[in-house]
């Protein structure tokens, strides 16, 4: 079952009312954008975070926050960065708190956290060594889960190259072969491999490029959501594997975060973020760009980019307070938090 072009257009399309861009043209230059409708109302604050000396941004690709309200960014390092750390760790107010992971240099990619038991983990997906791996909020090493050689389809080497990351109730670990060959791996909480699904296409149950997955607690049963992202839909499975519906026509979904009053975030490369309600319903379309030369903009300095509007959204989350970051596929980095205020 697919949800019809119609439906689509009327949650997605043209009959949304434009989100507000307030504050950008401010003359004092102090005055910062305002997005978003009722509600959902953010003011925007660009270049978040205050970097230390020696590490500048490359592509930055995951966010999370822990327990504590820190942020975690996972970027790839800019080329002339002193430091190759990897990641690097904000409080709530945008103050430096640590940074490590210098092994995944060009290759940082999702990110996903989890609590089990008293203790927090992270699950960082390298796209450069195809591998995943769960470490603490420090770094220490727990496992890391390499190429799917026990999958049937990986029998014979194909390309391999983990995306994202999600994580069922039971702990199960659906792995994303975004950027490889389109399946999606599944293994239990110690990184056991249990089974295969998807592949290559178009057609149910079949993927292509799944960027992002979050397994989705808001109904009755859990049900995996996987951006589907060179298909331009959304896709849902049941946690075995079997195809269960689409929600089509959304140009480049990447990722998910779930916000405990049920609202999702979806960061779309297309130069916007989309918020969605627990029953898949657009609520409004923040930084709306999507008409621009963005593919251009994402290769050039930060003084290109404009206030109020996004580039290529890569990740997002939500933090304990409801307000929302977001972080950018382009060459400089780019951290964004969209503080609500209404």
């Amino acid at each position: 079952m697919s949800t019809s072009r119609r439906s689509f257009l009327g949650r997605f399309g043209t009959g949304l009312t434009a989100p507000l861009v307030l504050g950008a043209t401010n003359k004092s230059g102090t005055r910062k954008p305002v997005v978003g409708e009722g509600a959902h109302t953010y003011e925007v604050t660009h270049d978040w975070g205050a970097l230390p000396a020696g590490i500048r941004y490359g592509n930055t690709h995951g966010v999370c926050e822990d327990s504590h309200g820190h942020i975690y960014i996972h970027h790839t390092v800019y080329e002339t960065s002193e430091k190759s750390d990897t990641m690097v760790v904000f409080d709530h107010k945008g103050k430096f708190v640590k940074s490590w992971g210098a092994q995944f240099k060009g290759g940082a990619h999702g990110l996903h956290i989890r609590k089990e038991g008293s203790q927090e983990f992270l699950y960082l997906c390298d796209t450069k060594r195809a591998i995943v791996v769960k470490t603490t909020l420090s770094g220490e090493e727990v496992f890391t889960i390499n190429y799917p050689k026990e999958a049937a389809p990986y029998a014979t080497p194909i390309k391999y190259s983990p995306t994202n990351v999600a994580i069922a109730p039971n702990g199960d670990i659906y792995v994303a072969d975004g950027y490889g060959s389109s399946y999606i791996n599944q293994y239990d909480s110690a990184g056991k491999y249990i089974r295969t699904f998807g592949g290559p296409g178009n057609q149910p149950g079949q993927l292509s490029c799944p960027h992002g997955l979050i397994v989705d607690t808001r109904g009755k049963d859990p049900i995996l959501m996987v951006a589907d992202r060179s298909n331009k839909r959304l896709q849902r499975f049941s946690l075995d594997g079997h195809h269960i519906d689409f929600i089509e026509d959304v140009p480049a979904p990447c990722h998910f975060n779930i916000y405990k009053n049920g609202d999702v975030v979806m960061p779309d490369l297309f130069a916007r973020v989309t918020l969605f309600d627990r029953d898949n319903k657009v609520i409004v379309q923040l930084g709306d760009d999507s008409h621009s030369e963005y593919m251009k903009t994402r290769k050039m300095t930060r003084d290109h980019f404009q206030p109020g509007k996004f580039v290529c959204p890569h990740g997002a989350c939500f933090d304990h307070s409801g307000n929302i970051y977001i972080v950018e596929w382009v060459e400089v980095g780019r951290v964004t938090q969209l503080r609500r205020v209404a």
